[in-house]
């Protein structure tokens, strides 16, 4: 097992480039099965659920190559169903967009219920109303989902919950239908809009990507033979954006899309802490003690619930009380209880908490509960007095890349053990 031995009361300065967005790029992965011939990706991010795609892609006959640490090809001509891709699609949650991919470009899809982080009930009857939608027949049994289709037909599909996933996975599905669909109450993230682009860079005909209506006028195939760079990571922005407000320090975030940080940047600026905007970097400045806030965590362009861990953390330290409200996943709060080992006074009661700010946090054995509770308590860790040691890395390197390493040119004072 690893850990992270964290030594803590560390102020983070410094400059930090953001890698690829990882809920773009495990989208475009199994998009590029859509191809007919061969792609090339880059800035695409060094991290478990990369590499757990290419596993999967690999054992469905995809060709793929490393072309230096973040670019890679894809070659799709040859693509075959296998089983053994059945249970590699269990260990983690983004695997659904197997299906929506399979069905288009093979008219079947066999995958296993998709697992990931524990955040509650996580259903996918959305993505399953858009496939049926389509024309396809849908059957979940014994831990597996089971799609064929003859031909997907374009339809009109009303999403009745704003959700990320179904939005991608129609998206995928309709690429290659007869006639047009329409997508209505999509949900607007900026990876929805990259992998949109990445679509249309292969010669699909998508309009109104982050926006809450996408039109997809199916096309006859995607062609291949071009290069599509992925879109910097929103959260991964964000997570070093609320580092500094955590560890009272100066960092400058680059390779980001500001306009996509604004809700992140409103937050900070209520709490006491300075930006200044550059568009594609972002430079935070703590001074002081951060102030109460309330936060409520909604779809884009609202307060992202993949930061509202990060900032659990800030508000943990801040002056007064602050109030969270989770209106998207049921057991995001889980990292709270790390945190009060460390001496926060937080108390969750359902899907609201209640953050009464104290002055400093203490060094404890803490784990990662999941991916972004992982970033929230490697922060808690450099802010606090003392020596932490963090478990349960796995979670983390779904979503970070180089994570130690960046936090240690920001002045952290950190390691990573086996034990």
């Amino acid at each position: 097992m690893e850990k992270l031995i964290i030594n803590g009361n560390k102020r983070l300065c410094g400059e930090v480039t953001i890698s690829g967005a990882k809920n773009a790029a495990v989208a475009i992965l199994p998009a590029a099965l859509l191809i007919d011939g061969e792609c090339t990706i880059e800035n695409v991010p060094h991290i478990s659920d990369i590499n757990m795609y290419i596993e999967i892609l690999r054992s469905l006959g995809a060709k793929i190559n490393w072309i230096d640490t973040n670019t890679l090809t894809i070659d799709s001509r040859n693509i075959e169903y296998s089983d053994s891709t059945i249970e590699l699609t269990r260990k983690f949650r983004a695997s659904y967009y197997l299906i929506g991919a399979l069905l288009s470009r093979l008219g079947s899809a066999h995958v296993g219920l998709p697992g990931g982080c524990n955040l509650g009930d996580r259903p996918i009857d959305q993505h399953i109303k858009g496939f049926e939608a389509l024309g396809a027949e849908v059957v979940v049994k014994d831990g597996n989902i089971y799609a064929k289709s003859k031909k997907l037909i374009g339809t009109n599909v009303y999403m009745d919950i704003v959700s990320v996933g179904a939005t991608i996975n129609v998206m995928l599905s309709a690429v290659l239908a007869n006639g047009t669909t329409t997508i209505e109450n999509a949900a607007k993230e900026p990876h929805i809009v990259d992998v949109a682009n990445f679509l249309n860079t292969m010669g699909a005909n998508i309009k109104g990507a982050g926006t809450d209506i996408i039109k997809i006028k199916g096309v006859k195939k995607l062609h291949g033979d071009t290069t599509y760079s992925v879109v910097p990571d929103q959260i991964e922005a964000g997570t070093f954006m609320l580092a500094a407000m955590a560890t009272k320090g100066d960092i400058t975030i680059k390779n980001c899309i500001s306009k996509h940080l604004e809700s992140v940047s409103a937050k900070i600026i209520e709490m006491g802490g300075i930006i200044e905007d550059y568009n594609d970097s972002v430079r935070v400045i703590c001074n002081k003690r951060p102030k109460k806030a309330n936060i409520k965590t909604l779809p884009y362009p609202g307060f992202p619930t993949d930061l509202q861990p990060q900032i659990g953390v800030v508000l943990s330290l801040a002056e007064g009380t602050s109030i969270v409200n989770e209106s998207i996943w049921d057991s995001r709060f889980q990292y709270t209880y790390e945190l009060n080992k460390m001496g926060a006074n937080i108390t969750p009661q359902g899907k609201t908490a209640i953050f009464e700010g104290v002055e400093k946090l203490s060094a404890a054995p803490i784990a990662a509960t999941d991916l972004r509770a992982g970033a929230a308590l490697l922060i808690a860790a450099c802010a606090a007095e003392g020596t932490s040691e963090l478990s349960n890395l796995q979670h983390i390197d779904r979503g970070y890349e180089n994570i130690e390493e960046k936090f240690r040119n920001l002045g952290a004072d950190i390691r990573r053990v086996t034990i």
